[in-house]
């Protein structure tokens, strides 16, 4: 538990379910990784959490920002960031979108189709633009493949006729999955993003950035790699493959900017069986899929709890949501186990929340509010 969220538990108890982050956690977070990969530029992932607070730290501290949205743009820009510091990084964007951004001036754009790269033409003239291949995204507990990228053979032709629309052909983008576990996912993909600079240099076309995505993972239940070992990975499969002639780097990190920077507390409002005998004890909490934790889904996030008995017996337990939603479980499968004095009433704190869990929490389902928000 992070010493200055537990000092704000404790003396502000706040009403649940609300999530609680440290800014000056992010903060370090950002520091960490350019101490990693110094010779890459940091787009902070806005959709990780857009909170004013956060946008306004990081634009002070010089980052620069992915946005997936017009809106995520507005906010980028109220919190005083430069256009020229924002990638439009959504490959499915509206014309209204592109229009807005353009006008604003924003300048960097991704794409991986033709109808896309048509837009960004028409109503981007001159932009620089990037194109996200398919990659693997083994290792990754939250994978991203398939919906967005496209083959190799169709980003290279597809960078050809971006020089041909009057566009900028700047670079190559991936994105290896969210919560990825292991390094070597960064270096094969590096090994593809460096034969497509080779084709289309042969081609007659001048990239010079790459785009090396997010992915970075943070501690839940499990050890992950630490942040060095995938910029070690990273700079040296860079390294390997481009020598001297090192293109501009792009990182995207979201999750592992905030996810360690924030802690949801919640309350018990139920702890049952489901028959007599039954060892397993069901424990409802006040939050749940709908109320942030949607990364839940397929138990693919495993959240680390903390309660007022730790250290004490544990038994396993079903954890589900609060909702009329049957789907509103939780952990089911993931061996759980809790303090068998666990009881209604009792606040819980999940561990490392600071991502995602704002942003995909429903506005009124059931008609719960929204998650509360506090930032230190």
């Amino acid at each position: 538990m992070n010493p200055k969220i537990a000092a704000y538990l404790r003396d502000h108890a706040p009403a649940t379910p609300c999530l609680v982050l440290d800014v000056d956690r992010v903060e370090q977070n950002y520091r960490r990784l350019m101490a990693a990969m110094p010779l890459a530029r940091v787009y902070y992932a806005v959709k990780a959490n857009p909170a004013a607070p956060i946008l306004d730290r990081l634009t002070a501290l010089g980052s620069s920002f992915d946005a997936a949205s017009w809106e995520e743009i507005e906010a980028c820009l109220a919190a005083g960031a430069r256009p020229a510091d924002i990638s439009f990084g959504n490959t499915v964007k509206k014309v209204s979108a592109i229009k807005a951004a353009h006008a604003a001036g924003v300048t960097m754009y991704a794409f991986d189709s033709e109808p896309e790269l048509k837009k960004l033409a028409q109503h981007a003239p001159g932009a620089r633009v990037y194109c996200r291949i398919l990659v693997e995204n083994k290792g990754a507990e939250w994978p991203l493949s398939r919906k967005f990228g496209c083959e190799m053979g169709m980003a290279k032709a597809l960078m050809v006729k971006a020089a041909e629309w009057g566009l900028d052909p700047y670079g190559i983008s991936f994105h290896v999955g969210s919560q990825q576990t292991q390094t070597g996912a960064y270096q094969a993909a590096i090994a593809r993003v460096a034969m497509l600079f080779t084709d289309l240099r042969q081609a007659g076309v001048n990239l010079r950035m790459v785009n090396l995505g997010g992915g970075y993972p943070v501690r839940y239940r499990a050890e992950v790699p630490e942040i060095d070992a995938f910029g070690d990975a990273i700079m040296g499969a860079m390294a390997e493959h481009f020598g001297n002639a090192l293109p501009e780097m792009v990182i995207e990190p979201g999750r592992f900017m905030v996810g360690d920077a924030g802690v949801v507390s919640s309350e018990v409002v139920l702890v049952s069986r489901k028959g007599e005998d039954d060892p397993v004890r069901w424990v409802y909490l006040d939050i749940g899929r709908f109320g942030g934790l949607a990364e839940t889904e397929g138990e693919a996030i495993r959240y680390a709890f903390r309660t007022p008995h730790d250290g004490g017996a544990e038994g396993p337990v079903t954890i589900a949501g609060p909702t009329c939603d049957s789907t509103d479980t939780l952990y089911e499968k993931s061996n759980y186990r809790l303090p068998l004095a666990l009881d209604c009433g009792d606040r819980v704190e999940l561990i490392a929340t600071g991502a995602y869990v704002t942003t995909y929490a429903s506005q009124a389902f059931n008609g719960f509010k929204p998650l509360a928000e506090h930032y230190i």
